[in-house]
């Protein structure tokens, strides 16, 4: 910012004489790329604060009531939709020969994701998520599904040795009560630890595809 208000004021002088410029051709040549490059980055932080107000961003929203009602496979494709609302490419590849990834995914840093979803019919009193299922996860992500990050999702709730076998294997757990919050709208990065957003943002494309 600072450097470019310089630029400015050089450029303000050279154009009219109010205050000699030093070293004009450096100016005449230099200035304008970086007026140009402060002039993007300004729009593409318009761009980025217009999706997070919510004025670009996808508006799917669901309760957790509805995803209660879905079936397995049902679930599934919910939890696709919800990955593209964040602005990842996102596929199901559910299936009987699916090696523990149900839905897979590729964030806005072409950081791969592997996710696993357990739908349970009564919600939080339904069967809770054990650890065989971190452990099947963890042994196919990286090697078969080739993911960064390996992700389980569901609407009940995880066992008290799942929540520590994922933590120390590093696959990251989506529960009933994290799962309300991002399917009312809030990002999944927000819910997730040791992730970061990725540099890239939904809004950074737009303009350019357009």
């Amino acid at each position: 910012m600072a450097l470019t208000v310089c630029v400015l004021v050089l450029h303000v002088g050279r154009w009219t004489d109010w205050w000699p410029s030093p070293y004009p051709l450096v100016v005449d040549i230099v200035g304008l790329p970086v007026l140009l490059t402060y002039a993007l980055w300004a729009q593409r932080r318009v761009d980025r604060d217009k999706w997070d107000a919510h004025v670009g961003r996808p508006r799917l929203e669901m309760t957790l009531d509805h995803l209660d009602a879905l079936d397995h496979a049902e679930f599934e494709f919910a939890v696709r939709d919800l990955l593209r609302r964040d602005g990842f490419t996102a596929e199901r590849v559910g299936g009987a020969n699916d090696d523990a990834c149900d839905v897979r995914a590729i964030d806005l840093d072409r950081r791969v994701w592997a996710v696993q979803c357990k739908h349970r019919r009564a919600g939080r009193h339904g069967d809770a998520v054990d650890v065989r299922v971190v452990r099947e996860l963890k042994g196919t992500a990286s090697e078969v599904h080739k993911a960064t990050f390996a992700l389980i999702v569901t609407n009940g709730k995880f066992t008290s040795k799942a929540v520590p076998s994922a933590q120390r294997l590093g696959v990251h757990l989506v529960d009933r009560e994290l799962l309300g919050q991002w399917a009312s709208g809030r990002p999944l990065w927000e819910l997730l630890a040791r992730v970061p957003a990725p540099l890239r943002h939904p809004a950074d494309g737009r303009r350019v595809a357009a």
